[in-house]
């Protein structure tokens, strides 16, 4: 790691090096921002949550009391801008195959967003932790989606056409919501300050999926059994990112601190008992239940007599925690049948190499309604010359 930035710049003319590296040209960004926000007043002053509620949030690492702290928030931090930059590594060649105008600024757009999340983080590293935070926030540019070796599993996932984005917007981005939801409360103050305009801008990129899957039924070119093999694969995805079942991290980020529930402050005023043993499952289940209600409001949009689109069960295809390679059904029974039935169950209920061949097909198509940009989209010059 011969080029360790020393100075935020230093690490600026590092992430410029990164863009050059993945195809990603400056000029694709318009007129973003690509700038460092903090919501001072909405992360608060007092400690929220934990063993140490009730003293002044802490605005300097050496503030916080313990090594092992200041250590996990570093791999709180590292993890959240690594999803950010393997991002922009996993979408930025569908610039070059957006269905609409439309799409083509609103990947843009994202992925402009993502590499402001990504340097909230790195700056927080660099500015807050010393030589370890130097070192983490360079690597954060040294990892890549393409060679597989993102910190997460699901960033490392190849991302070939536009049905994977919006689905991957609509359900991965959300998990991301609910990440940042829950380190919003966080007792370390850069930290809990970042959230508030990060959450602002996440909500563009699930609007961003929700839209297109909408506009996806509207225009009845991909079948409805297809798409529902991408939602599967995307939200069963989504449920292994919140991780273990009972993790004895999210234990101790609670007692210390530094992650809350989703909802803390609601919790808190509404005096909801913690179970610090079972919080990434809370956390899930939140999360289940937001998208359950999300694909019932795509149901709407399904013509008459169509079956309707669900939301696979917690224990379907999960590669985390305590169904991890289980055979379970997508309504979460265990699977009983031999290894040729649960082939040929698999086959129909996650995307298959068929569907793949079938797509390239279906997409010369006008497979997703048009969705007309406003004057200020196209004023901003996000994607228009991708």
């Amino acid at each position: 790691m011969d080029n360790l930035p020393k100075t935020w710049d230093d690490w600026i003319e590092n992430f410029k090096a990164w863009q050059d590296n993945v195809g990603y040209e400056r000029e694709w960004m318009g007129d973003f921002d690509l700038s460092i926000q903090f919501d001072w007043e909405r992360a608060g002053d007092v400690i929220e949550f934990g063993d140490y509620a009730g003293r002044a949030k802490w605005e300097r690492s050496l503030q916080v009391p313990h090594q092992s702290m200041r250590d996990a928030l570093v791999s709180m931090i590292t993890v959240q801008g690594d999803t950010e930059f393997a991002s922009v590594e996993q979408q930025r060649h569908l610039l070059a195959t957006a269905p609409t105008d439309y799409d083509r600024y609103a990947a843009a757009r994202i992925m402009a967003e993502e590499q402001r999340h990504g340097w909230q983080m790195a700056y927080l590293l660099m500015t807050y932790f010393g030589q370890q935070g130097r070192r983490e926030a360079q690597k954060l540019l040294e990892r890549n989606a393409q060679d597989g070796d993102r910190l997460l599993g699901a960033f490392n996932r190849p991302m070939p056409h536009w049905l994977d984005f919006f689905c991957y917007t609509m359900f991965v981005d959300r998990d991301g919501k609910f990440q940042l939801g829950m380190l919003s409360t966080s007792a370390f103050k850069p930290l809990a300050a970042s959230m508030g305009p990060m959450l602002k801008e996440e909500s563009f990129h699930l609007g961003t999926g929700s839209n297109g899957l909408r506009r996806i039924i509207k225009a009845g070119v991909i079948p409805l059994d297809m798409l529902q093999r991408y939602i599967n694969k995307w939200v069963s995805t989504a449920h292994d990112l919140f991780g273990v079942d009972e993790s004895s991290s999210a234990h101790w980020a609670y007692v210390w601190g530094i992650k809350g529930r989703w909802d803390e402050r609601k919790k808190l005023e509404g005096d909801v008992e913690v179970s610090k043993e079972t919080l990434n499952e809370e956390a899930r289940m939140h999360y289940h239940e937001e998208i359950v209600l999300e694909v019932e409001k795509l149901n709407g949009y399904l013509p008459e007599g169509a079956a309707k689109l669900y939301v696979p069960h917690e224990n379907f295809n999960r590669e985390i925690g305590n169904y991890k390679r289980q055979r379970c059904t997508t309504d979460g029974a265990v699977f009983t049948g031999s290894d040729e039935d649960w082939s040929a169950y698999i086959e129909a209920h996650l995307p298959t190499a068929q569907d793949e061949e079938d797509l390239k097909e279906l997409f010369k198509q006008q497979w997703v309604a048009e969705k007309p940009m406003t004057a200020r989209q196209i004023a901003s010059g996000i994607g228009a010359k991708a």
